[in-house]
Formats: C-alpha cells, structure tokens, sequence
C-alpha cells in the first residue's frame, strides 16, 4: 500500500486516535505525563494536554494517511520530552547520550500487517535527524506469539525495528528491549 507521512496535525492525529483517544483514553500522553496525572486526565484531560502541544506550535510525531485518510500514528520527541520514561525501571536510560524516542504507533485496523510501522519508523528517523538528532531509540514488544493483541502493543514490535536498522542495546526484561538507530 502507498502511505504518505507527514508531520501531524490535530486533525489528523485526532482522526488515528478515534473517539476513545488512542488505547483507553490516553491520547499519547502516558510516557508524558506522571501516573496520577494520566489517571486525573482519562480522556478529556489528556486529549487537552495533547492539544495544548499542538497549539504550541509543537510536532508529537507523525500521521500516515491512505488515500487522504489517516490510518497511522507515530510519535516522536526527544527523549526529554517524555519524563516518565526516567523512572521505568526497565525503560530508564541506558547512558546519557542524547536519543530521541519513538514512544507509540497506532495503526488502523485495517493497515495492520501491511508493513505501515516500518514506513512510520522510517520517517520518524528522518524526521528526528531532521530536527538534529543523532540517535533513535525505541522500545517494542519481543514476543514469539503470533497474535499478539495490538492494545498492548503501543510502543511496536521488535521485528519492525530490526527490519528498519535498529539494534538491540538493552533488555531489563524478557519481552522488553531498548533498541537503537544511529542517524
């Protein structure tokens, strides 16, 4: 399938997320906002603090669109960007170099198993060298099971970043790793 990505938009990004704002009310915000803050937010409150990101004149990340209509998600930022990250324990950083992060997807249903999350990680790493970066870092699921429920796989799967040119430079966990593309 062709997809064309671009820089988000909220009308984009809002049309990927649907009514119920991504997994469970999230609209993105969870590497982003502290634990009682997602759960003050459910819904309303994190699509406002997403919005507000927008409204600054801030890019999230990236919006994939078929035939005019977006069926993809990726979002992108410095590492910085997402503090709840620092304190996972099985997250954390792995050294002090500046990486930006891919901290989600959200694909239609209809686009899953079209290799859309290779085309999104591939225009998020031109999109952060764009901005300066020199390292990409992601964290996806590594899981022998063939069908995996997408719900929980918001931050990718493994295969997907090997297929694009990450490497493995972590795992603090058995399904976990932190993997990394150099810009």
């Amino acid at each position: 399938m062709d997809y064309q990505i671009d820089p988000a938009d909220w009308d984009g990004f809002q049309a990927v997320m649907g009514e119920r704002g991504g997994c469970g009310g999230c609209w993105c915000m969870l590497w982003r906002r502290s634990a009682a803050q997602m759960r003050a937010g459910q819904g309303a409150g994190n699509r406002a603090a997403m919005k507000a990101l927008f409204d600054a004149g801030q890019v999230p990340g990236l919006v994939a669109r078929h035939d005019g209509q977006p069926v993809g998600w990726i979002q992108v930022d410095a590492r910085s960007a997402f503090p709840r990250l620092a304190g996972s324990r099985i997250l954390k950083p792995v050294d002090d170099r500046p990486v930006w992060s891919v901290a989600c997807f959200l694909v239609d249903k209809a686009h899953r198993r079209s290799g859309l999350s290779r085309h999104l990680l591939d225009a998020a790493a031109d999109f952060a060298r764009d901005r300066g970066a020199e390292i990409l870092e992601g964290y996806p699921i590594d899981t022998d099971q063939d069908r995996y429920p997408p719900v929980y796989a918001w931050t990718g799967f493994m295969g997907a970043f090997l297929a694009t040119g990450f490497t493995e430079v972590a795992r603090r966990a058995p399904t976990r790793p932190i993997m990394r593309k150099g810009l």
